[in-house]
């Protein structure tokens, strides 16, 4: 529920009589973390006392000055066209300003923030949020007719960009009251990425294949790794290829033949909506806490970055990824509660 519609909910209610200390204890019990706090409550009971119908923000005389060009702006657009995990810090220092302009010039100018680590839209449309609640619906009715066999079918698979850090931009430099600013020297945008794509099920991991920046995705790659991943469920998963393997991923504009490709193998491709990495098991969980283990560590070359990812995702046991995927029945349910809004915890 966003700002607008949480405030016309605490408009009604006060209408209907309830008390700023009601109306927040009635959010909290339907929207739970999600809800607004009860200083927000008070704040618009009190506001509406007063006469007051908009629950639109105040006229503001202006948007902020920012120190950036039309050219900045289009380029942090493209690099996070390119790389929607690409963190504020290596936008900076690639387009050369602030770290605070860059996030002005997401937040403010291109209307974003950040899920599940990476750029979505801040405020999904109606007909997004249509999308999600309907997609959350059918495949929350699949795994509860059946849980087992859903879970037993089902495979996960999404991409992500892993860069080479630089360790001195994750310190935090302190100083005494009144004495000189810590100089800090500029640093060098992330030479080098690694384009992870990651196949995997309830029992753990299944495939794992790595694209270095500078490669390309042909229109051959992507058969190619579905023809990959059916040998090795071959191999891995006896009775998965028979049962038939229902594969859940990330749409992205240049997978236009995404099913037709799945159908070949076998796979049943299942929908996902757009903008959607809160209901994408890879990107809310195994991705984040892949991202949690690397934080803080910077790499010379590729290789160094693949042999991290692989030895972090071999060394977990089955009950790692099971309840990743089982995790998704509680975000199907929060999803069609939230309207399809995002469910961020």
């Amino acid at each position: 529920m966003d700002k607008k519609e949480a405030r016309a909910v605490i408009k009604d209610l006060h209408k209907k009589g309830m008390t700023a200390k009601e109306i927040h204890k009635n959010m909290v019990s339907t929207l739970g973390e999600n809800s607004p706090c009860y200083s927000t409550v008070k704040k618009w009971v009190a506001d509406f006392k007063q006469g007051r119908e908009s629950t639109r923000d105040d006229p503001r005389s202006g948007r902020p000055k920012l120190a950036t060009t039309e050219v900045q702006v289009e380029a942090i657009q493209l690099m996070v066209m390119n790389d929607r995990c690409v963190t504020v810090q290596h936008i900076a220092e690639t387009v050369d300003i602030s770290v605070g302009s860059v996030h002005a010039v997401l937040t403010d100018i291109l209307g974003m923030s950040k899920l599940s680590a990476r750029w979505v839209p801040r405020m999904l449309t109606p007909d997004q949020r249509s999308t999600r609640m309907d997609i959350s619906r059918t495949l929350l009715a699949r795994f509860q007719a059946d849980p087992a066999k859903f879970l037993s079918r089902f495979v996960s698979h999404c991409e992500t960009w892993i860069h080479h850090f630089h360790a001195e931009s994750k310190n935090h430099r302190r100083r005494h009251t009144g004495g000189p600013a810590p100089k800090k020297f500029k640093q060098e945008a992330s030479v080098g990425k690694v384009m992870a794509s990651v196949f995997w099920d309830s029992e753990g991991l299944l495939m794992i294949d790595f694209l270095p920046e500078g490669q390309t995705t042909d229109g051959g790659y992507y058969p190619s790794q579905l023809q990959k991943l059916k040998e090795v469920i071959k191999e891995k998963r006896r009775g998965k290829l028979q049962a038939g393997v229902m594969l859940l991923q990330d749409f992205t504009p240049i997978r236009t033949a995404q099913v037709a490709e799945a159908a070949k193998c076998g796979f049943e491709l299942l929908p996902h909506a757009p903008y959607s990495p809160d209901l994408a098991p890879s990107d809310f969980y195994l991705f984040h806490k892949l991202r949690a283990h690397l934080s803080g560590r910077h790499f010379q070359s590729d290789d160094e970055v693949i042999h991290a990812i692989e030895e972090y995702l071999e060394a977990q046991d089955v009950n790692f990824f099971h309840d990743g995927i089982a995790k998704l029945e509680y975000r199907w349910t929060k999803c069609i509660e939230f309207r399809g809004n995002y469910v961020e915890k």
